[in-house]
């Protein structure tokens, strides 16, 4: 018997990659965002990307990667990204810029902003041989902004006002806040080209007023890269419509000393109540799978 070797199951940066459909349903009828990839991003993402727009608040939809069993993040000290639970897969970079380049906006928790000190939420920083790609989708597409407006969550406003992810004249920054934590923010010196909008009085910022604010933006497609915190608050709320899902070949593990996050957290349903999603697509690239998720 012949035995065949497995490839390796991180996926490198050579250039002959491509994610490809295994399974995938028509786009519903109505408003969407979408359609039909232009070439140079077509020949890496094996199918037309189309993602229906509601008409009464903001679409939301989310894009993680996990562990086989489930965790997002390692949270060792230094390594607590995405980045180490995709092994650093050139695929789900790509398509994470390509999300981006789809919506209005990307959403993030403080946590979140505070595991990538360096990062950008622009579509090119993430995979930046398709920047110009992108930028010519988001003109197909219709949109105004070159580039989706970065949105943060932080209900204490402990935010480095320094991170280079605030200081980019190219991209929109809007961060949701308390009253407190605007005062915070303030004194701390926030750069003046973000705009800084209070969205409760209280010690946290509500599910629902995260969404008025969005709305207020006007921002119709939303993606939420983070935290699993903030993903568990809006989840709980019924507010996220589609979720993207990386599934990494590697198993993490939890123990009572090191308990790693999962895809939601700070929420738990009943079994009654808890939600259940359609599946839409399921893509491939080597090892890792490529999810995608309707939800109820």
């Amino acid at each position: 018997m012949t035995m065949t070797a497995m490839p390796d199951a991180k996926v490198t940066s050579a250039d002959d990659w491509r994610i490809d459909r295994l399974f995938a349903t028509p786009a519903p009828d109505g408003r969407v965002r979408g359609g039909p990839l232009p070439p140079d991003l077509a020949r890496r993402y094996g199918a037309d990307l189309a993602i229906p727009l509601r008409a009464d608040r903001p679409t939301i939809i989310s894009n993680f990667v996990s562990t086989i069993d489930g965790v997002v993040a390692f949270d060792t000290e230094g390594r607590s990204g995405g980045q180490e639970v995709s092994g650093a897969s050139t695929p789900d970079r790509f398509l994470m810029g390509l999300l981006r380049a789809t919506a209005d906006a990307v959403l993030n928790g403080a946590g979140t902003v505070r595991s990538g000190a360096h990062h950008r939420w622009s579509p090119g920083y993430v995979y930046p041989p398709a920047t110009e790609a992108y930028a010519a989708w988001r003109r197909d597409l219709g949109l105004a902004a070159a580039q989706p407006t970065t949105v943060i969550v932080s209900a204490s406003g402990s935010i480095d006002p320094s991170h280079p992810g605030l200081h980019d004249p190219s991209v929109p920054v809007a961060v949701i806040t308390t009253s407190a934590g605007a005062g915070h923010l303030r004194a701390a010196g926030l750069p003046t080209t973000v705009d800084l909008v209070t969205a409760g009085s209280g010690d946290q910022v509500e599910p629902a007023a995260i969404v008025d604010v969005l709305r207020e933006l006007g921002l119709d497609l939303v993606v939420c890269e983070g935290g699993p915190t903030l993903l568990g608050g809006l989840v709980g709320a019924e507010l996220v419509d589609e979720l993207f899902l990386t599934v990494a070949p590697q198993v993490a593990g939890r123990s009572p000393d090191v308990p790693r996050l999962a895809l939601v957290e700070g929420v738990a349903f009943a079994i009654d109540d808890a939600p259940w999603s359609r599946l839409i697509s399921v893509m491939r690239a080597e090892s890792h799978l490529f999810l995608r998720y309707r939800v109820s």
